[in-house]
């Protein structure tokens, strides 16, 4: 995507004030733009990206572009290892995001008249607070369960009679499953699922969508980006629309830095334009997609994302050949017999690596056959050969957060 001029003149506004910042990260990194010479694309994209180890140096306000009276909340992001980032919030902040979270839940067709239950976890991440934010904003109902008791969530979910259903894939999955189980479904009353927080195969959403009787929608962000709800998928499931008045995006070689054409698959890079808090210029966010193109068949004037392969720091190297999670869903994907469920063990034993792929099957299922296929497909698609191990239905973990699915044990 091209900066349209409104975008570029909020971004060398943000580095103008961002130079006045005395030792801020991106008064250091800006020190050399001479901003009566930035004028082009070109320009912008000469930048330097900003990373993830750089926000953890700025614990814990570092990073902070505005006097400590105007920070009104932080969050962090959800993950347990390192020194953690610290993202601080104005009042604009929150109130920018709820409106973006507000279009979110427009996009997916819910209104007032909704029940949101929120399960995705509420305190430092961002992700409670950014779907309660949007739903009181659009003047719906919220139910703030958070995560886990999957028995109170499903009272609830029948008692409240909650329509929409906030959750990760993998919480989504295992609700479905327990309501299944039980022989609930008649007393369930939701139409509407939000996911994200993961990426998920065609496969398991299926799963979800049909388990449950809803119809899915991916939602997109992250907690240095204000969180979930800067993108959201329309009915058209033909991608991600995302905000562009809010923040730029562009695709790039995550090897190269070089950006790439639309339609081409890469690393998202994001620059927010009105953030105050904790602007961000061309920050990598490792997650693989690619600007999709046209026009959305749904009239929606946003451009779009499509949905995420994975992330370039999520890939593993065995016997030479570079893996992601995604190829292994789309493998899956195609067989019948197979669940969407799979966990992959990578060992190193008698001087070579070894994959195990476990995957979730029915118990009537011919496990010998299927295991075969799942063999001679992941041979064919991937390059590499790998055991398969056909397991019973639930038998594999579930998770009420994100899904680790891939375990590196070489090193």
């Amino acid at each position: 995507m091209k900066l349209r001029q409104d975008q570029f003149e909020q971004i060398k506004e943000k580095i103008r004030h961002l130079k006045t910042l005395e030792n801020h990260l991106y008064s250091k990194k800006f020190a050399e733009v001479d901003l009566d010479k930035f004028l082009t694309q070109e320009d912008f994209e000469a930048l330097p990206f900003t990373n993830k180890d750089e926000l953890r140096e700025c614990y814990p306000l570092g990073i902070a572009a505005v006097p400590e009276k105007d920070i009104v909340r932080i969050h962090s992001s959800s993950g347990t290892t390192g020194t953690p980032v610290i993202i601080p919030y104005t009042k604009t902040d929150v109130e920018d995001w709820a409106i973006m979270f507000k279009r979110c839940y427009e996009m997916a067709g819910i209104t007032e008249n909704d029940r949101i239950h929120i399960t995705p976890g509420y305190g430092l991440w961002t992700a409670g607070i950014g779907f309660q934010n949007g739903a009181e904003l659009l003047g719906s109902l919220v139910i703030p369960m958070g995560p886990g008791n999957t028995d109170k969530q499903l009272q609830m979910m029948m008692d409240m009679k909650s329509t929409v259903l906030c959750a990760t894939s993998s919480y989504a999955l295992l609700l479905a499953e327990e309501i299944e189980k039980r022989g609930i479904r008649d007393k369930i009353h939701l139409r509407v699922g939000v996911i994200g927080s993961e990426r998920w195969g065609e496969k398991m959403r299926k799963r979800i969508a049909n388990e449950l009787g809803v119809h899915l929608y991916d939602i997109y962000g992250l907690t240095e980006i204000y969180g979930p709800g800067i993108g959201m998928s329309c009915e058209h499931e033909c991608g991600m629309h995302y905000w562009d008045d809010y923040v730029y995006f562009e695709i790039i070689d995550p090897k190269t830095g070089k950006v790439l054409p639309n339609g081409e698959i890469g690393e998202l890079v994001i620059t927010t334009l009105r953030k105050e808090g904790a602007p961000l210029i061309r920050y990598r966010t490792h997650d693989l997609t690619r600007i999709i193109p046209g026009e959305c068949p749904c009239g929606s004037p946003f451009p779009r994302i499509d949905t995420l392969i994975g992330r370039s720091d999520d890939m593993v190297k065995v016997k030479g050949v570079n893996i992601y999670p995604g190829q292994i869903e789309d493998v899956l994907r195609y067989i019948d017999g197979v669940s969407s469920e799979y966990q992959v063990m990578i060992d190193h034993l008698n001087g070579k690596d070894i994959i195990s792929l476990y995957f979730e099957t029915n118990a009537d299922a011919s496990k010998d056959s299927l295991e075969a296929e799942v063999r001679d497909a992941f041979k064919s698609k991937v390059g590499i050969t790998v055991i398969p191990i056909a397991v019973e239905m639930g038998e594999l973990p579930r998770s009420e957060k994100k899904s680790t699915r891939v375990f590196d044990n070489r090193y």
